[in-house]
């Protein structure tokens, strides 16, 4: 099997997106049509979980929400007026169905549903204490460790055991958890992973991005807070802040690429944000050329932003075709090398004789930038020139983002003019990262107190990384180890 994209297999990718209905006849349906909005956020698995007031339900699949959740009898089957759902690309745990979320548990204070977009970066050292103790877990997931710190807090009520198990976690998250006793939405004290609050009628709903909530035809409310807790109890909304204030630190990467461009971002427009760094990009990085092309679909915006902003005309240089799988059989080599083509082909007629700027919104291991530069050297353009809407990654991210390690960064291993001669383009050039945030509205980074997390452009974690810090320990051990003997 190989990915027809060759575009896509060098992008990081968010680990999932999440959706919750409470107050909602057919509420499995209304969760269906919010995942289809979030497809973007996770492609390798779905799943819904229902609550009729007696009995929990939940379906959960490998593979898109299109397939697994547009049949009637699972719809049907997924009874009662609140549910909850999730689409998956793994960054902590394996690819198997019993990883798919939501999660469910049956308690001493009954049922426990959660969907959760992030991750727990102390989950592993919490996890070998929770086996100490006599937990039994049946994923690999990150997220089951929340549910024995619920299971096995000695607070009296659900939200109180809540909120006792979060307290031990760090990291990301924004949490959608159904209980007996109400629907939970909340988000990390950092607010790193985004969560909004919307309202269709009497339903209120919860949804990783404001698209989702435009699908269903909801009314935006607000965006949830980050360290708060938003308990839905039939008409009541109730609102907890349980965790100390701290300054927010949400991910700079949504605006960048994660977030569909058409959602709204803590009252920002993500296109609008995208466009904003692309005339960034041009400002601090012109170039003589005759056309701006960007990499579809993501660097769109950014080189409309650039076009604009340069007077350069914008064109598709590169075709999407939108009609073709993830995945195909490739019977040999040839075939193999031919069907990257599939997916998307440069405009040959355009480019040839050319000198083009190319808009990506990364570089990641280089792989993808290396294809496309010699895709448009092979249609004959005169010159190559990459400009990248995001400043060089560098570092691995622990936050609910699929990156590779360190050592895989091209970033990480090469200076800029290296980078350029490896993906062997005529120039190469990145934002600044003050450029990013002006771009945001921001004079500039702010590097005592910034107001985003930036860390795989900085290495500035917001957040402790037990897990990590553990790994490096027993790395250096290892090590020790080896030169003793």
């Amino acid at each position: 099997m190989l990915t027809t994209n060759p575009f896509d297999d060098d992008k990081l990718r968010e680990e999932c997106g999440v959706f919750g209905v409470s107050g909602s006849d057919g509420a499995a349906a209304l969760v269906a049509l919010g995942l289809h909005a979030l497809q973007h956020r996770g492609q390798e698995a779905a799943g819904i979980t229902s609550f009729d007031g007696a009995e929990f339900h939940t379906h959960r699949a490998m593979g898109h929400v299109a397939g697994n959740f547009d049949r009637d009898d699972i719809i049907n089957a997924l009874r009662g007026n609140v549910a909850c759902g999730h689409v998956r690309y793994s960054t902590t745990g394996e690819t198997a169905l019993r990883n798919v979320q939501p999660l469910y548990a049956d308690l001493a204070s009954g049922g426990f549903a959660i969907a959760h977009n992030g991750n727990i970066s102390n989950a592993m050292r919490l996890r070998r204490d929770l086996v100490r103790r006599g937990s039994i877990f049946q994923s690999t997931s990150d997220t089951e460790t929340i549910i024995h710190l619920v299971a096995t807090s000695n607070y009296r009520t659900v939200v109180d055991k809540f909120i006792d198990a979060l307290k031990q976690v760090e990291g990301a998250y924004s949490l959608v958890v159904m209980t007996p006793e109400g629907m939970i939405a909340c988000r990390d004290p950092l607010g790193i992973r985004p969560l909004v609050m919307g309202k269709l009628g009497n339903a209120i709903i919860f949804a990783s991005e404001t698209v989702a909530l435009d699908v269903c035809g909801a009314e935006f409310v607000r965006s949830i807070d980050p360290g708060e807790l938003v308990i839905v109890k039939g008409d009541q909304i109730l609102s907890h802040r349980p965790f100390a204030q701290v300054a927010p630190r949400p991910c700079i990467f949504e605006y960048v690429y994660f977030s569909r461009p058409d959602s709204i971002s803590d009252d920002r427009s993500v296109y609008t944000v995208r466009k904003a760094i692309g005339a960034q990009l041009a400002i601090e990085s012109p170039v003589d050329a005759d056309l701006v092309i960007p990499v579809p679909d993501s660097g769109t915006p950014a080189a409309l932003g650039y076009a604009q902003e340069s007077g350069i005309p914008f064109e598709l240089g590169i075709i999407r075709s939108h009609y073709v799988g993830r995945t195909f059989i490739q019977p040999n080599n040839e075939v193999r090398h031919l069907g990257v083509k599939l997916k998307h082909n440069a405009n040959r007629a355009l480019i040839k004789g050319k000198k083009i700027v190319l808009i990506d919104d990364s570089i990641v291991r280089g792989t993808t930038s290396l294809k496309i530069v010699q895709m448009m050297r092979d249609a004959g353009a005169a010159e190559v020139h990459m400009r990248i809407a995001s400043p060089p990654t560098r570092h691995s991210c622990f936050y609910g983002v699929d990156t590779p390690e360190r050592a895989k960064l091209l970033a990480a291993n090469m200076n800029i003019e290296e980078m350029n001669t490896y993906i062997q383009a005529d120039s190469l050039a990145f934002v600044s990262i003050d450029g990013l945030y002006k771009a945001l509205g921001d004079p500039q980074r702010n590097a005592i107190r910034p107001s985003h997390c930036d860390a795989c452009f900085t290495g500035d974690y917001p957040t402790t990384l037990t897990d990590q810090d553990d790994v490096v320990q027993i790395d250096q051990f290892a090590l020790l180890a080896e030169r003793m003997v």
